[in-house]
């Protein structure tokens, strides 16, 4: 059996080639580790100067974060304020678009207040994988999507492509203590 060499495969060829193949997995390795790096939800909170509230104890018979393998489920949480009142009333009748929005984006900062109770360190978030965003809001009212986008729009400012997810945006006749939205969400952790 004679083998046949080929011309453009010489040990100077192969070498290059090699050193080539390593530098660039090194570089992918590297641009790993420097978008790694970069991911600080914590650090991020603090440029936007949010303020993480403390977590009270569930106002009935649950837990607020349930974990399966590397999920959270984290419950209905609403617009609770500092002062432990909440955002409360009807879109499409005392609440404006832009007062449902405000009330989602607080959610969005208890539901982060969840995670950093639960997890100890918010850079364990992997992906907010999805949400359920439900808005107690007349029959007319249509912008569901709208309000939620205060909670969506806070997830990816504080956890950047992590933070966006699948999502619904739903009316509802009715929420507890009469509030503006309701909000669940499940999170990938590392």
């Amino acid at each position: 059996m004679r083998i046949t060499r080929l011309p453009y495969m010489n040990l100077r060829n192969l070498v290059i080639f090699s050193l080539l193949f390593f530098c660039c997995e090194q570089n992918q390795s590297k641009n790993q580790r420097d978008n790694n790096l970069e991911y600080n939800p914590e650090k991020r909170l603090e440029q936007l100067g949010i303020k993480i509230p403390e977590v009270s104890p569930p106002v009935a018979n649950y837990v607020r974060v349930v974990k399966s393998g590397n999920l959270l489920f984290l419950s209905g949480s609403g617009p609770k304020k500092a002062d432990g009142s909440y955002i409360t009333g009807k879109l499409g009748k005392e609440l404006t678009i832009e007062d449902g929005y405000q009330a989602a984006w607080l959610t969005g900062v208890n539901h982060i207040a969840t995670l950093k109770s639960e997890l100890g360190n918010l850079n364990r978030v992997k992906r907010i994988v999805k949400v359920l965003g439900m808005v107690n809001s007349t029959p007319e009212f249509r912008d569901q999507p709208k309000v939620i986008n205060g909670f969506s729009d806070l997830m990816v400012e504080v956890f950047g492509d992590r933070g966006k997810h699948a999502r619904s945006a739903v009316g509802m006749a009715a929420l507890p203590q009469g509030i503006a939205v309701e909000i669940e969400l499940i999170v990938e952790v590392e």
